[in-house]
């Protein structure tokens, strides 16, 4: 396949066009089969076929993998192998870093709708502006034997990326089921955080959030453009103490530490939500989140196994792979 580096190209790739380079690069540079490339990709041998056809008709090919999109699958193939992850998808970092969640939040829609051809029934999501974006992304289904459930408290006051108006309004999406898990992201103290999921509906709300088939969540990061820093922090707790105590960023309102560890601290002992654990059990975890700010959280998530499945921009995922790789090294060596 040649190459023409003069060519232009748009900076925002179209979902069909990331599927086509998807299956063009691993049919003509991974030299997989149709079954394996339908599979890998959650399609069919027929569309595969087709696209590969084309692609040999119109020049498609040589006009495509020559467009930004390369380097990301080479990146996303990188991500899969060396964090054991099913799933990396990168796309390219636009100009205008504001635009990070929206192309993320578009990007987690496609997948999140491959998943739903699946037997799912059960999809857990946290908070945040990029699954705001993704909600937004979503076409309207009809999946009524689907329960969307928030898997983490949510702020006290209304602001559209709360937990819970994201919850209810991707049930609308789907035309699903929708239950909450009605409570503060932090208790008062640990004991309060025990006295509160003890009781029989929030018994009863974590073991669904246990059962969920997929959980999709973003990654907060520590500085004052983290939503969690701005909005949900106790006001007894500030960010030079989690920082004092090894903090890189936070999952479900848990902080860990560089190694994707959480850090001792109460803060942890009150979120109301699972433990982090608990992720490692269901079938499809997805991380999506991005801009440099957030390359050191995002490569703590990486080492610490919670996912399997991550949405990144470019840049970003290159710096904290980079990032990763020489925590691992540091650590091994």
């Amino acid at each position: 396949m040649s190459q023409n580096r003069n060519a232009s190209f748009a900076p925002i790739a179209l979902p069909d066009e990331q599927m086509q380079v998807r299956v063009v690069w691993l049919y003509y540079m991974e030299g997989r089969t149709q079954g394996e490339i339908a599979e890998a990709l959650s399609t069919n041998r027929l569309r595969v076929n087709k696209i590969i056809a084309e692609a040999r008709r119109s020049g498609l090919v040589t006009i495509t993998l020559n467009s930004r999109l390369t380097s990301c699958i080479a990146l996303e193939q990188q991500l899969a192998a060396e964090f054991s992850l099913n799933r990396a998808i990168i796309v390219p970092t636009p100009e205008d870093e504001e635009l990070i969640p929206v192309l993320l939040g578009q990007a987690a829609a496609d997948y999140l709708v491959q998943l739903l051809n699946r037997n799912i029934r059960g999809v857990g999501v946290g908070w945040g502006a990029t699954l705001r974006e993704m909600v937004r992304h979503m076409p309207s289904l009809k999946r009524p034997d689907i329960c969307v459930n928030s898997v983490m408290g949510g702020l006290t006051h209304g602001i559209e990326i709360n937990t819970f108006d994201i919850a209810s309004d991707l049930a609308r999406q789907l035309n699903a089921e929708c239950s909450y898990l009605a409570a503060p992201i932090y208790a008062g103290s640990p004991e309060s955080r025990t006295a509160i999921v003890q009781q029989d509906v929030f018994e009863s709300a974590f073991r669904q959030i246990e059962t969920n088939d997929v959980i999709v969540l973003s990654i907060g990061d520590m500085t004052e453009r983290s939503l969690l820093m701005r909005y949900g922090l106790p006001s007894n707790i500030n960010i030079e103490e989690l920082l004092a105590a090894g903090a890189c960023g936070d999952v479900l309102g848990q902080f860990v530490d560089k190694i994707g560890r959480p850090i001792d601290h109460a803060i942890n002992r009150c979120a109301i939500a699972p433990e982090l654990e608990v992720l490692r059990a269901i079938p499809n975890v997805v991380f999506a989140s991005g801009g440099l700010n957030k390359a050191q959280a995002i490569a703590a998530v990486l080492l610490s196994g919670l996912g399997n499945v991550v949405i990144c921009d470019e840049d970003t995922a290159r710096q904290a792979r980079q990032l990763a790789i020489e925590l691992r090294t540091s650590r091994t060596s």
